[in-house]
């Protein structure tokens, strides 16, 4: 399913893919990458199931231009009833500044409503400012701690409702 299909004013399309997909991979280890430098540490992409994403429980997305130059990715998995976890928001650093991780996040909670949840959590680094100002804008507030042994100088945790669409 293609979510956006390219325009002129935004060269990409955001579809759905498989998580252990090459460019799903390329972008998920970047992302990887980023988390270690910033923070020594991060949780590597290669432990999650990959079926967490698989459709009705979840689905992975993945924006890339025309020419299939991969830019950004994000998925959502179940993680309770009627709660959708967002997990690997990742924007390639030459496509930052587009708005194409709130596109990429909306499509994330556009199909998580679809499948019936109703609230959606997330986590970041406190020091991922671009995210953190991001989420914010799109309404997610903080909310305690939901993956036991996350070091809360590092991780938060934050939360939204999905409101039924019209």
């Amino acid at each position: 399913m293609t979510h956006l299909l390219p325009t002129a004013d935004r060269p990409w399309t955001i579809a759905a893919v498989s998580y252990t997909s090459p460019a799903a991979r390329e972008l998920t280890q970047a992302l990887h990458s980023e988390q270690v430098a910033t923070y020594g540490r991060a949780d590597d992409p290669e432990a999650t199931d990959a079926t967490e994403f698989d459709p009705p429980n979840g689905t992975f997305f993945l924006a890339a231009r025309a020419d299939g130059t991969a830019l950004a990715c994000g998925g959502w998995r179940t993680a309770g009833h009627g709660t959708a976890e967002i997990k690997r928001m990742y924007v390639a650093p030459a496509a930052r500044g587009h708005g194409l991780g709130r596109q990429v996040l909306e499509a994330l909670e556009d199909d998580a409503r679809r499948h019936g949840m109703s609230e959606v959590i997330l986590e970041t680094g406190v020091n991922n400012l671009a995210a953190l100002a991001l989420y914010a804008r799109c309404g997610y507030a903080r909310v305690p701690s939901y993956v036991p042994g996350r070091d809360l100088r590092i991780n938060r945790a934050l939360g939204k409702p999905l409101v039924p669409s019209r």
